[in-house]
Formats: structure tokens, sequence, C-alpha cells
């Protein structure tokens, strides 16, 4: 018993939340350029949905993620959907930072950059590529045990709800740390192409890079902050 489900569980729990974490930033990164109302709604909108996409994805769409036979040319349903939502991140990740240096801002122009149903759809498909590769981790792990690996993305989910309003609020105070948020997501786009293409890259030298980068942030926040107080008390 213990072996069969509690084992199992933790290990995809475990590995659902830490595939959650760029899902959590691109959702922040994307519901940022709605009106400030609006932000939470969709913010949970996006989480409930990413909740749904997986679990469809664990319980009807499995055999797609693990369909590895050639349909184009040397490319597999699996390679397409990974180069195409690779494309997909490097085009929004690009969009956004190019907006950042221009100092386009959606409160300066009087309208929102993107539209509520946008943001979900967009929110839903990169949910789908973020997904697969948790999907297929876990169908290879507990092969037929569904409850498990239901469970597991439920908690994932859980946990993803209580940061989301965390992760959009340190993201939004801090340009510099959406800045490297978005440079996250241009690296994850990259890897995703390039797996795409069978040049496999460990997930963690990605995960290793993306830590050392946030610490190295978050020692320039602690930095700043000292500076602004001597700064106030001068």
């Amino acid at each position: 018993m213990l072996t069969e489900w509690i084992i199992p569980l933790i290990t995809l729990a475990t590995l659902e939340i830490v595939l959650g974490i760029d899902n959590l930033v691109f959702l922040a990164i994307v519901t940022a350029r709605l009106p400030e109302a609006q932000r939470p709604l969709a913010r949970r909108y996006g989480i409930a949905l990413a909740c749904v996409t997986r679990i469809l994805l664990l319980l009807t769409l499995s055999w797609f993620a693990l369909k590895t036979d050639d349909i184009i040319w040397h490319f597999s349903i699996r390679d397409l959907v990974l180069i195409l939502g690779g494309l997909f991140l490097l085009f929004k990740a690009s969009v956004e930072i190019n907006s950042e240096i221009r100092g386009i801002s959606e409160q300066a122009s009087g309208r929102a950059a993107t539209s509520f149903g946008s943001a979900i759809a967009q929110i839903a498909v990169i949910d789908i590529v973020f997904s697969l590769d948790s999907v297929i981790t876990a169908i290879g792990m507990v092969k037929n045990n569904v409850p498990v690996m239901v469970i597991a993305i439920l908690c994932a989910v859980f946990v993803m709800l209580l940061a989301s309003e965390f992760v959009a609020r340190v993201i939004e105070e801090n340009p510099t740390i959406k800045m490297l948020a978005l440079a996250f997501l241009l690296m994850v786009g990259a890897v995703l192409v390039l797996d795409g293409f069978d040049f496999e890259i460990p997930r963690g030298y990605l995960y290793s890079a993306m830590a050392f980068s946030a610490a190295v942030e978050a020692l320039n926040l602690v930095a700043r902050k000292r500076r602004s107080r001597v700064t106030d008390g001068e």
C-alpha cells in the first residue's frame, strides 16, 4: 500500500508543483496586462483551467503524449507539440520584453493590452505544453494508477492557488524580477524547441540556472532595500 500509493503520490505531487512554477510565472505575466480588477479572477480561472487540462491530458490524451511514431518527416505528434509550444513561448516572451524595454504600458494608453478571454486562452494553450512532460513522467512512473495521478495534480493546483497572488504581486512590483521571469520563459521556450528536434537538455541544468539567477536577484532586492533605507535615513 505504501509503495503503491504514498511514495508515488508524494513524488508526483512534488514534480507537479515544481513544473507548475513556470506556469505561475506565465500566468502572472499574462494577467498583468488585464485591468487590475480582473487580475485575481483571471488567475483563479487560469489555475482552474490548468487543473482541468492536466486531468484531461492524463485521462484522455495520454496516448497523444506518448505517441512517438513519425507523422511528418521525422517529427512525431509530441515533437510538434513541443516545437509549437516552445515557439509560442519565445514569441510571447520576446513581445513582452520588447514592451518592457520600450516602456509601453496599458495604463498609459488607457486600455488593457489584452482581453480577459485572450488571457485565459493563452493560459490554456501554454498549460498543455507545460503539462506534457509531467503527464509523460506520471504515466511512466505509476502507469494506470489514475487516482494517484489525479490526486497529485489536485495537490499541485492547490499549491498554485495559494501561491499565485504572491507570485503575481512580486512580479508586478519588481520590474527586474519581471524581466528575469521573461528571460526564464525564453529559456524554457528554447529548451522545448530543442527537445522537439531531439536535442534533449537535462531539466536539472535548466532548473539550476533558474535557481541561481533567482538567488542573485533576491540578493539584489535585499541590497536595494537596504540602500533605500540608508538614503531615507539621511
